[in-house]
């Protein structure tokens, strides 16, 4: 009953965007575009809901029915434009909650908000509230621009990935943060929130790229204009403007490697700058150096064309999974592994949030993952482990540390066991001990 009734919604709105049906009897497109925009038969938030609530298995007749309506009515484009500002009150609005402002907020802090709440001491109910809000954001806008990537264009004016990025850096680190340390009523409370944030980081990474690639990527492969260059210093002006946010960096270059488009430019543009090329590839080695993070490999760019990379290059789907590098000798420069209590507080991170995982399995992960327990946990809640832990007993138990034995029993010289020894055997002679050089007199001179 609820499937069908959901159906039958779903058509009535593609009926009211269809102006032509039959060749006798239908509405002119001027008519049909006034009808609709007249009569608030549709607007910005009705087409968001739409997009999200049936662009699962519906993306081609969505696409087709959203693009109608764009088409017959550009007066949409400048409420779009309008709505923009409303989008991005929302994600200031959330981090207003968890206790920051944003770098271009230009509201003042008011005196009686300046000792605001953090998402770890502010009540369960309220970090609910926001991850819940902020989840619900993210999958909305993500679902319109992925049925309607036209709209990427309106939203770059509005610098839209450059707030997104502030507000990836600042809140949802400390949403992660606190969702990790906080004790909560339940563990089914803690692991839901869990998943909506990772669901929410990943959307919020999506709705970027889907930005970009139909801002810069998309109309120079599909050669919409002879003049690239403006495309691509608008490509290198947005990433460059990212290198600030390095944990947002790092996140992108992971799921859509910065370096393949840029591989992806120099194919199609040999006159783009390497200077700034090869700085933004040196800021985005030094996030990765920052975070403490493995970068994953990915596959060298040279032996494809910029024809059959388009699908890969553009598309805002899902990518490659995480696979970390093979860690290289560093000599002395290389960073300590942690141990003893420092590796018991991250085992136990992990295990707090996940307590069916054996403590055996947790080191393999951390191992794995250079030891981040937040990487862990995403991967595990998406069960995205890399080939060689989903082979493992997930319930593994840390193995026994078998105490070395000490140098001092087991060395060998050759003054071992002699009757000074004193490693193997509590008195010794000491009146068979001299300090100094000892002189002899056991024979006369004989002249």
């Amino acid at each position: 009953m609820h499937d069908e009734l959901h159906r039958h919604v779903f058509l009535t709105f593609l009926r009211m965007s269809t102006h032509k049906e039959s060749k006798d009897h239908h509405i002119t497109p001027s008519i049909f575009g006034e009808i609709l925009y007249n009569n608030f038969l549709f607007d910005i938030p009705k087409l968001l809901d739409i997009c999200v609530l049936f662009g699962k298995g519906n993306s081609a007749l969505l696409r087709k029915m959203i693009g109608n309506i764009f088409q017959q009515q550009p007066s949409y484009y400048q409420d779009l434009d309008d709505s923009v500002p409303t989008l991005l009150q929302i994600f200031s609005s959330i981090m207003k909650v968890c206790g920051f402002q944003q770098k271009d907020s230009k509201e003042p802090l008011r005196l009686e908000e300046q000792k605001l709440t953090t998402p770890l001491d502010m009540p369960e109910l309220e970090l609910q509230d926001a991850v819940f809000y902020l989840c619900d954001t993210s999958s909305t806008i993500w679902a319109f621009l992925e049925i309607f990537p036209e709209a990427s264009d309106t939203l770059q004016k509005h610098n839209f990935p450059s707030s997104l990025s502030s507000f990836y850096e600042l809140c949802c680190t400390e949403l992660e943060s606190a969702i990790i340390k906080r004790k909560f009523q339940e563990k089914s409370i803690q692991l839901d929130l869990w998943t909506r944030l990772s669901h929410s980081r990943k959307k919020l990474l999506e709705i970027s790229h889907i930005i970009i690639s139909n801002t810069c990527l998309q109309p120079i492969l599909e050669h919409r204009a002879e003049n690239i260059q403006p495309y691509v210093e608008e490509f290198l002006q947005i990433l460059t403007g990212l290198l600030q946010e390095r944990r947002f960096l790092c996140d992108y270059d992971e799921l859509f490697p910065i370096e393949d488009d840029i591989h992806l430019l120099q194919q199609v543009s040999p006159s783009l700058d390497e200077t700034r090329t090869r700085y933004l590839l040196n800021g985005v080695q030094s996030a990765w150096a920052e975070t403490r993070r493995a970068k994953p490999q990915s596959v060298p760019p040279a032996q494809t064309t910029p024809d059959r990379r388009i699908e890969g290059a553009c598309a805002s789907g899902e990518q490659n999974s995480y696979y970390p590098e093979e860690p290289e000798c560093a000599g002395a420069t290389a960073a300590s592994f942690p141990s003893g209590v420092e590796l018991d507080s991250l085992v136990s991170q992990v295990k707090d949030l996940l307590p069916d995982l054996g403590e055996g399995f947790i080191l393999q992960c951390l191992e794995e993952y250079g030891h981040n327990p937040e990487i862990v946990i995403n991967h595990l809640l998406e069960e995205n482990l890399s080939p060689r832990l989903q082979e493992l007993d997930r319930s593994m138990p840390r193995p026994e540390v078998v105490n070395p034995c000490s140098l001092v029993s087991s060395r060998s010289n050759v003054f071992a066991d002699d009757e000074f020894d004193v490693f193997s055997r509590d008195v010794v002679d000491t009146s068979r001990i001299w300090k100094g050089r000892r002189y002899v007199d056991a024979f006369p001179f004989v002249l």
